[in-house]
Parts: C-alpha cells; sequence; structure tokens
C-alpha cells in the first residue's frame, strides 16, 4: 500500500506541499511573482559565486554559502505556503473526483425504452431514470416524480433533501444518491462540464487569476523592489568609496532582504486560503475576486422567506370575540386543524396544547372516526371538519363570513377590528367558526430568526446596510423590517424591481451582494458584485451568480462577508507587517555595516550588531524565519471582529505595523548572538 495513503490527512497535504515547494521552483512558475523571481534569481547567482568560492579557496566562500542557503529557504518557505494552501484544496478535489468515479445510466429513449449505458457516454438534453439506491449520473433536472436524496458527499450535510419537477427544487447534482422513488432527471451539461467538474478545478486553483487587489498589490511590491535595487546600488557605491568591503553576494542578499519578500511571499496563500475558507464553510467560489468582492460589500440584499424568517408563517395567538373564551377558539381551532397538514395548521395544534388544549388517544380516535374532513381548497380559502352534524371552518376572515351568511348566522362587530389590526401589524388572520357563530381569529405571523437582529447590528457596526427583499405587501414588510432591525426593505419585489436596486446602490459606489435561488432572481444575481447561489436553486440561478451555497443556507451571505473581510484584513496585515519589518532591517543593518570605516555610526548601531558579515547574514537568516512564522496566519487569516474600517486600520498599524518594526531588532540580535558564539561573524 502506498504510504502516503496511511498518512493522516494533514501529514498527507503537509509531505506533498513539500515535495511542491521543490517543483514550484521552476522559473516559469516563479516568473507569475516577480518578488520572489527575483530571489530565487540571487539564491541561484549566490549559490554559483559559493561554488566558484570553494574552487579558488576564497575566504568568503562559507560565508556566502551561508547566505545562499538562507535566501533558497526563503524561497521555499513561500513556496511551501502556497502549496499547503492548495493541498487543502486538491483534498476537498480528490474527494469529489472520487464520485466521478465511471458509473451507468438508464437512459430513456423517446420510446420510453431504458438502455443501459455508461454515465460518462450522457449528452445534455438525454433523459436518465434514477431510482432508489442509485447514483444521480449527471447534473440536471427533475422532469417527473419526487425522491428523497442524499447529497452528504457534496454538501457535508447528512440530512437527505427532497428533490421534485418544476419549482425551485428540481436541479440536482452529478454523483448524489437517490434514497427514495425514483425520478427522472435532464441532463443539462455536456460531460466534463458539469458541476462537479466544475468544483475540482476551481478548488485545484487550475482556474483561479490574480484578482486586480492582488495585481495592484503585485505593482506595488515590484516597484518597492525597484526602489531597493536603486538603494542596494547606490549602497555598493558608497562602499567603494568609502573603501567598506563588501562582496557582490552580500550586497545581493542585502537587496533580497530589502525588498518586501514577506507579503510577495505569502500573497498567493492569502488568496487561496480565503477561498479555501469557504470551500469548508461549503460555499463554492467562482472567482477570488468574488472573495474579495465579499470584503468590500457596504449593502447587502436578503430574502425574507428562509432568511430572515423561519419561511412559514405560524400560529401565535387565539384572539376571542362575540363573548367566546380562548379555550373555546383553541379547541375549534384544533379539531379544524386536525387534518391540515401544512405547516400553518401543525402551527395551530402546537399552539392549543400549550395552552392545554388536547386530546388524549381514545377521544382523537373517536373525532377521526367520527369526523368528515374538508380539505382546503382555493376555491373556498377554507378548511374544516363536520363532526356529528356541526360543521367547524378555518380560513380567509371574508370566506368564513361568508359561509356564516349563508347559514343564517351573525357576524361580531370585533372580528374586522382585530383582523385589521392583525394585517395592519405585519400579520394574518384565520378567522374560526363553529355553526352559525364565529368563534374568533388566529393570528399567523411570520417567526423572525433568534439572533437576527444582534447579527444585523453586527453588519451594522462594519458599516454595511441590509435590505430585506419580500414579496409581501409594504404594511407586513414594514413590520418584520422592524421586528428584524433592518436597515430597509423593498416590498411586492419583483425581478425588475431586486435589479433596479442593485443597479442604483451600485450607481452610488457602493459594493451590492445578494442571495437567491430562482430563475426570477437570476438578472439580479448577475447584477449583484457578490451573487450567492443557492445549490438547490434553478440552474439559471447557478449560472449567474459568482458563489454557490452548497447547504443553500441563504443566512450564509453574513459568513461570506466576514471571511472576504478576513482576507482583506489578512492581507492588509501582512503588507503592514512587511513595509515595516523591510524599513526596520535597512535601519538596523546600515549602521553595522559602515560603521567600522564611520564610527560615528555606531551610536545608531543600537542593537550592537558585531560586525557587517554577522549583520548580514542574521538579516538574510531572519527573512527566512520570518516568512515561515507568517504561514500559520496567512492560512488560518488575521482574526476579524466587526468594527469600523477606521478601528481596524488603527488596529492593524498598532499590532502588525509596531510588530513589523519591533520584531527584526530583537530578531537581528539574537541571530547576531548566535553566529558569535557559533564563530560564523
Amino acid at each position: 500500500m502506498n504510504k502516503d495513503i496511511a498518512l493522516p490527512p494533514r501529514r498527507r497535504i503537509a509531505r506533498e506541499a513539500i515535495r511542491q515547494s521543490f517543483r514550484k521552483l521552476d522559473p516559469r512558475v516563479m516568473a507569475r511573482n516577480p518578488v520572489m523571481f527575483v530571489t530565487e534569481a540571487v539564491s541561484a547567482v549566490t549559490a554559483a559565486h559559493c561554488l566558484l568560492g570553494f574552487a579558488r579557496g576564497a575566504d568568503d566562500a562559507l560565508f556566502t554559502g551561508v547566505i545562499s542557503l538562507c535566501l533558497w529557504f526563503t524561497v521555499l518557505f513561500a513556496n511551501f505556503a502556497e502549496a499547503l494552501a492548495e493541498g487543502h484544496g486538491k483534498a476537498h478535489a480528490d474527494a469529489l473526483r472520487r464520485m466521478k468515479a465511471d458509473t451507468f445510466a438508464n437512459l430513456v429513449g423517446e420510446d420510453g425504452k431504458i438502455t443501459r449505458v455508461l454515465a460518462a457516454s450522457l449528452q445534455k438534453g438525454f433523459v436518465v431514470q434514477v431510482s432508489a439506491g442509485e447514483t444521480i449520473p449527471g447534473d440536471g433536472d427533475v422532469i417527473q416524480g419526487i425522491a428523497s436524496v442524499d447529497e452528504s458527499a457534496v454538501t457535508g450535510e447528512s440530512a437527505p433533501v427532497i428533490r421534485e419537477s418544476g419549482g425551485d427544487r428540481s436541479a440536482v447534482t452529478g454523483g448524489t444518491l437517490v434514497l427514495t422513488d425514483k425520478i427522472l432527471v435532464r441532463i443539462a451539461y455536456e460531460q466534463g462540464k458539469g458541476f462537479l467538474d466544475r468544483v475540482i478545478a476551481l478548488v485545484e486553483g487550475s482556474n483561479r487569476g490574480m484578482t486586480p487587489n492582488e495585481i495592484s498589490l503585485s505593482i506595488l511590491l515590484t516597484g518597492m523592489s525597484l526602489l531597493f535595487l536603486i538603494v542596494t546600488a547606490s549602497l555598493e557605491r558608497i562602499a567603494v568609496y568609502s573603501g567598506v568591503q563588501i562582496s557582490s553576494a552580500a550586497l545581493a542578499a542585502l537587496f533580497v532582504c530589502l525588498i518586501p519578500t514577506t507579503i510577495a511571499g505569502l500573497l498567493s496563500a492569502v488568496g487561496i486560503a480565503g477561498m479555501n475558507r469557504l470551500v469548508r464553510g461549503n460555499v463554492l467560489a467562482l472567482s477570488g475576486r468574488a472573495v474579495e468582492a465579499a470584503g468590500d460589500v457596504s449593502t447587502l440584499l436578503l430574502d425574507k422567506t428562509g432568511t430572515i424568517t423561519f419561511g412559514n408563517r405560524q400560529a401565535s395567538d387565539f384572539i376571542p370575540v362575540g363573548g367566546h373564551t380562548e379555550r373555546e377558539l383553541a379547541e375549534a381551532a384544533r379539531l379544524a386543524s386536525i387534518s391540515d397538514e401544512t405547516p400553518e395548521g401543525r402551527s395551530i395544534i402546537i399552539l392549543a396544547k400549550r395552552l392545554g388544549v388536547r386530546a388524549d388517544a381514545a377521544s382523537a380516535a373517536s373525532t377521526v372516526k367520527n369526523s368528515t374532513f374538508v380539505p382546503f381548497s382555493a376555491q373556498t380559502r377554507m378548511s374544516g371538519v363536520d363532526i356529528g352534524g356541526e360543521c367547524i371552518r378555518k380560513g380567509a376572515v371574508d370566506a368564513v363570513e361568508k359561509w356564516v351568511r349563508n347559514r343564517g348566522g351573525n357576524i361580531p362587530d370585533a372580528l374586522r377590528e382585530e383582523a385589521e389590526k392583525i394585517s395592519s401589524s405585519g400579520g394574518t388572520p384565520l378567522a374560526v367558526s363553529r355553526g352559525t357563530e364565529i368563534l374568533g381569529v388566529v393570528r399567523l405571523k411570520d417567526i423572525v430568526k433568534g439572533g437576527i437582529r444582534e447579527r444585523f447590528a453586527q453588519l451594522r457596526a462594519m458599516g454595511i446596510r441590509t435590505v430585506m427583499i419580500t414579496g409581501d405587501n409594504p404594511l407586513t414588510a414594514e413590520a418584520i423590517a422592524r421586528e428584524a432591525g433592518v436597515d430597509d426593505f423593498l416590498a411586492q419585489a419583483t425581478p425588475e424591481d431586486k435589479l433596479s436596486l442593485i443597479r442604483h446602490e451600485q450607481a452610488k459606489g457602493r459594493m451590492v451582494a445578494m442571495a437567491g435561488d430562482g430563475t426570477n432572481d437570476a438578472p439580479a444575481l448577475a447584477q449583484a458584485d457578490v451573487g450567492v447561489a443557492m445549490n438547490t436553486g434553478t440552474i439559471a440561478a447557478k449560472e449567474a451568480g459568482n458563489m454557490i451555497d452548497l447547504d443553500s443556507n441563504p443566512t450564509k451571505l453574513l459568513e461570506i462577508v466576514s471571511v472576504g473581510k478576513q482576507l482583506l484584513m489578512t492581507r492588509g496585515a501582512l503588507t503592514t507587517f512587511s513595509i515595516t519589518n523591510d524599513a526596520a532591517k535597512y535601519f538596523a543593518i546600515l549602521p553595522a555595516i559602515f560603521e567600522p570605516r564611520f564610527p560615528a555610526l555606531s551610536a545608531l548601531n543600537i542593537m550592537r550588531l558585531h560586525s557587517p558579515h554577522s549583520a548580514i547574514l542574521s538579516a538574510v537568516i531572519f527573512n527566512a524565519l520570518i516568512v515561515a512564522l507568517l504561514i500559520p496566519l496567512a492560512l488560518r487569516g488575521a482574526r476579524y471582529r466587526p468594527v469600523g474600517a477606521g478601528a481596524l486600520l488603527r488596529r492593524n498599524l498598532f499590532v502588525y505595523g509596531a510588530g513589523g518594526l519591533i520584531t527584526p531588532f530583537i530578531g537581528l540580535k539574537l541571530i547576531d548572538m548566535l553566529l558569535v558564539a557559533l564563530g560564523m561573524n
């Protein structure tokens, strides 16, 4: 058995990352990072200089060899950080690739005849039949039937999901397992272009280009490198005219120590790690640009149903009228809801139980046996039960009023008043009657998720404006928006309204994020800077978005924004540290180099570095070590707190700016003392 297979996953990833660190030394690969390419070139030059020095018996050959070795370690540590970040994504890709092993499919012909074929031979538009216990052979849409599907291999969620023809729950993913029933699936992609194929390509990084932020930062780092090239060249001239002996290898090493190798070596790892954090959260970012955009989001559009509320109206109150009691109303509403399998009907029974209204087993069995249940219909807008000649009805207020009037009953004056109060507060009233009397109304309301108000407060502290999108009327939307604590809302929203709102926000210079799952959300998802499509959504929605939430949980927008901000903060923290770190090394090394020729500079050699050689060697060793020590920060990300940009900037400057200034002085002195102790001064 392959030894690598037996290793724990983290050790396997680390071992492969070490191998990749050497493979990435290919100049064609290193050329993508100009700063590290220069570092590799200098490493090669100093290595050649060392070999020539040993051949000629030069005194500084050992010194040059140690410098070259440290420079190579600097390059390898940077490659290791990138390879380690890629390794986590590739491990996920390998798990997904195992799902794409050749399977068979039941191809349905035009005459209805089923033929057993290889899944790899399926083409877009083919229809396949998938029964319980079989694997769905390719991405597509359910066109007939309903089934329970295990998507744990894709989403990591163990609970099965329902997939059915029509609506927004028709999309299925190749490689997932049908648990019950039988469905017909129309293949939506050509082989090699499906969802899993895209996931594998993306997590392996083959489609990951540099983002605008990374390009800008690379230009800055290249410019700084050119600046320090001029500085180093000037030092060489100063050394010549002042009589200070500095070898070409030492100057080359000094140049590498001064250019921003720290952030340059970790830049790619930070971006890949950010995408991997989303993958671990079951969110597929289709581009690094989308992750960065999430960090800059200033307006967040959230659908009300399923995001802010639980998605189903729940009974919250029994309000009796006409002199009846709450218990009478609760008992009648419970009986009318026994055969009601809707979430609203179940919630009425639960609310009645909380009030102590419930039936024992014998009574419940008798009720079911001697009753005629009336199902809800769009024509009557009511449901109910007939028990021993007594009719109990539950439904829309005007429908129940009409029912009672037709049977000679009277309508209590308080009924309309209570119904209007419920409607104006964002609820839905259901009237309940028994015989020719109206007993009262049941208040149904969208239940706002617990803790959502606090989360919106955190977003507000981050400078993000939240907007609730709903198809409800303005009164209902306003009531729920107030309870949830969102900043604004859009009621009775159409696809055109959503698109118009996004464009309006973007015209003001704001970055907009939105979640959606339906075909009607596709235009808005495509227009948004961060469009998060639900995996359960339609093909059109998934094609339009630049992120796909495999868990189909719209509230994950909040986590996506946090990951994006953490990525930008990590990059900013490392950039701040790198720049101040380079400046500190510059001012720590120069006095030590020129002190033998200009004794007055001893006042600036505050760390009392032993000699020019030990100062340069200390800087080279420190430069390699600091890249290695910062790898965990690059992969894990800087700790993010939901505070304003000003507070983040101050924290960056205080922690990473000051840290970058202080750390080199301490590190250089400790390494210098070690070199002196080893006689390498």
